[in-house]
Parts: C-alpha cells; structure tokens; sequence
C-alpha cells in the first residue's frame, strides 16, 4: 500500500505564516505588559549611596575615540535628585579639558556634580547629570557637560545598570555620540568590630 506524503516545501509557507501571525498577535504584548509592568518601583527605590564603575567610548567630531574608564560615587534622595562625586580617566588620544573642574584636595576626585532623576514603576528610570562649568587658565567659566543616562534597577534597588543616551561635552553646542555603560551597588553599612571589656 502507497502512502501520500505532502511535499515538505508546501508545508513551509503554512508555518512560515503562523510564526508571523504569532509574532504580530503575541510579541506585542510583551512590551505593552513591561511599559505597564508594576514591579512596585519609585523615586524612593533608588535612596543611598551606589559605587559605580564607568567604561566606554566617545566620538568626537574630529573622528577621535576617547576611551573612558572611572569610578564615581552618587548619593541619590529617594526624592528624584542627587549628587555624584568622579575620578574618569581618558585615553592618552584625548584632548585636554578646556578648563579645570572642581575637584576634592584631599580624594582628587571631581565634585559638585548634581542631577535630577526618575524611576518608574517597572524599575526602570532616567537621570541628567549636570557637571559644574570649568574654569579656565585665564579665569573664564565655559558651561559643564550634560550626560543623559537611561537604567534599570535590580535586586530590589540595591543595583543599578546604566546607558548613556546623550554627552554633551563641557561648552559644546550640542551632543556627540557615545557608548558608555555603568554598574553601580549600594553601599551597605560598615560594620565595626565590637571590642570585648
């Protein structure tokens, strides 16, 4: 007794056309249920103290990458504002700053950095970082840099990843491109040893 098969080839465009269909009906959803997701996150998630690490690349007009690697400390309010202190360092390619930043004499890190922040219900959020204008040799002022970070929260606030979605260089008119990325933790408090009487 003879079998009738169905050619392979005909029953390709039959589930070719359900993959799509099921694409269109159902991949959609998810992402309406992550914009609408309520992971119970606000402002008041992201409150403390978070050590981050900085790495990443700019790309100036000029066709130069700067490479970027640093450390920065951010006190966040749990109230939608914050102030960061930062040691970056630039790869040897990159021009000098224009001008001198505010900087701590005793740690050498970089201050007066503040912002403003949102966090959304689903752990998700986005800050600016308003740098403080540089100081120049003669005794001018030229405007701080601007950085606009998207994040997203994890392990109940305690971290926090990072993009850069705009830098905006000290006294440029506008953004240049980059791709820098941040991992930041919550300090948590220091224990001190007990001392026995």
């Amino acid at each position: 007794m003879r079998y009738l098969q169905e050619s392979p080839c005909k029953k390709k465009p039959v589930v070719l056309l359900f993959a799509v269909l099921a694409v269109l009906l159902f991949g959609n959803r998810s992402a309406r249920a992550q914009s609408t997701d309520n992971d119970g996150c606000s402002n008041a998630t992201l409150t403390g103290d978070y050590a981050s690490t900085i790495s990443g690349k700019i790309f100036l007009p000029s066709g130069i990458t700067v490479e970027r690697e640093g450390i920065a400390m951010t006190h966040f309010d749990g109230a939608g504002n914050f102030t960061q202190v930062d040691f970056v360092l630039s790869s040897p390619n990159a021009a000098p700053p224009p001008g001198s930043a505010p900087v701590d004499p005793i740690t050498g890190f970089h201050t007066q950095e503040t912002g403003t922040y949102a966090v959304y219900a689903d752990c998700t959020g986005t800050f600016t970082i308003h740098f403080p204008p540089l100081t120049t040799s003669t005794g001018g002022s030229i405007p701080g840099a601007i950085i606009v970070v998207k994040f997203v929260l994890s392990d109940g606030g305690r971290s926090i990843h990072t993009v850069v979605v705009s830098l905006t260089p000290p006294g440029a008119p506008g953004p240049v491109p980059a791709l820098i990325r941040s991992e930041g933790r919550k300090l948590q408090p220091v224990l001190q040893p007990v001392r026995e009487s």
